[in-house]
């Protein structure tokens, strides 16, 4: 069952990589969509502005009738009306004529420049203007921000904030976007309880579960996570719902050759196991299997050579589903220590890289301590053939902040 010949991380790659599908597309409320995947382009349905307005509080006028305004010659100017932002002033202005503005209201008819309110002085009914201004000075023209049938976003564009602002004022209330992909997670194992400080001998906290929901969370899909015990016929019942329900599948233990483990037989008896046994460290049991056209990922049971797999193969698949297309950059640092690493395996270590100094130091625990998360916020990267890097050695770094959308 277990591959003799394991494979390197980039074949394990291409050969997921060749998989393709994506999930469908669905129409959501403008207010739904924060951090989602654009599935339209987006053509400028009105003018923004839809008129000429006033930027500025102030007084729309006549440029030409103060172009030489100066404290030597003032310009004095009859106040005939006032109109407040989304409302409209019938007054057609004339020469010698000024009309009170609000920000963003609709300039009067014949006003063509707006005089800001701490530019002038007031006396009975009048304005004294002692400064020109321009043509359209202040003025936001009709269609300056967004023009009527103009492109301004494409499909596959993610989502956030202020693109909705700009999508909301080209006219949308509805977009089309990409489904999240729905995630069945199945962890198995005999030994997992939840939470507690009450733990029958033999027992561990399963702590992949959580670990799993947050890093689904993190690549904007949908997590549906369950626990099945080592039994084969309820996990082989387990698997079947999961790829009918479920976009893909991840599902954690049982993928080395230990008497117990189960999950690798169960999907190649179902379809296929294309890969089963990658050289990586750590992670070197991880298996990926397609049954009726579902992507199934196999991680190992160890919540550190979990979170290794699931950013090497997983994260980036999920990402896919949904026209998310991430490259993934390591970026150069000097290693601050000595770094283990094994010449015949892709080596990923988890490291701690000071910025400021372009250091890293990788941390000195046993390969299964957990805890080396909390210590740590980056990977050390040494590919096959590296070797030991030595104390002032260049090396490559992935930041875990870069392993996220955004």
């Amino acid at each position: 069952m277990y591959h003799s010949n394991m494979l390197s991380v980039q074949k394990t790659r291409e050969i997921i990589e060749k998989f393709k599908i994506t999930v469908e597309k669905e129409i959501i409320d403008l207010k739904d969509g924060n951090s989602r995947v654009l599935a339209q382009e987006i053509i400028v349905m009105i003018d923004v502005p839809p008129f000429n307005r006033s930027a500025m509080d102030g007084y729309a006028v006549i440029a030409n009738d103060v172009s030489t305004a100066s404290e030597s010659n003032p310009k004095y100017l009859k106040v005939v009306d006032e109109v407040g932002a989304g409302r409209i002033s019938n007054h057609h202005l004339k020469s010698g004529e000024a009309i009170q503005i609000a920000t963003g209201a609709q300039m009067p008819s014949g006003a063509d420049a707006i005089i800001m309110e701490e530019d002038i002085k007031s006396s009975e009914g009048k304005i004294i203007v002692v400064s020109p201004v321009s043509y359209n000075n202040d003025v936001a023209l009709l269609g300056e921000d967004l023009k009527k049938d103009e492109s301004i976003l494409s499909e596959g564009q993610i989502l956030g904030p202020h693109l909705l602002s700009v999508i909301a004022s080209a006219g949308y209330k509805e977009i089309r976007v990409y489904k999240k992909p729905q995630i069945g997670v199945i962890i198995t194992g005999n030994e997992l309880v939840e939470p507690s400080i009450d733990i029958k001998p033999g027992m561990i906290i399963n702590s992949n579960k959580y670990a799993l929901n947050g890093v689904i969370e993190d690549s904007w899909a949908v997590s549906h996570v369950e626990q099945c015990q080592d039994n084969r016929e309820k996990l082989m019942n387990d698997v079947v719902e999961a790829v009918k329900k479920y976009d893909a599948v991840i599902t954690t233990g049982g993928t080395a050759i230990s008497k117990g483990d189960l999950i690798v037989g169960i999907i190649e008896e179902l379809g296929e196991v294309p890969v089963h046994g990658v050289s990586m460290k750590p992670g070197k049991p991880f298996g990926f299997g397609i049954i009726d056209k579902t992507p199934v990922f196999m991680l190992s049971g160890y919540p550190v050579a979990v979170a290794v797999q699931f950013d090497m193969f997983v994260r980036n698949f999920i990402l896919k589903l949904q026209n998310i297309h991430k490259t993934i950059n390591t970026i150069t640092a000097i290693a601050g220590e000595n770094v283990r690493s094994s010449p015949d395996k892709y080596n990923v270590i988890r490291a701690d890289f000071k910025e400021n100094d372009g250091v890293v130091y990788p941390i000195q625990t046993k390969a299964g301590i957990n805890k080396s998360i909390l210590m740590s916020n980056c990977y050390i990267i040494a590919e096959e053939c590296v070797g030991k890097i030595k104390k002032g050695d260049e090396c490559r770094i992935l930041k875990y902040s870069s392993l996220k959308v955004c």
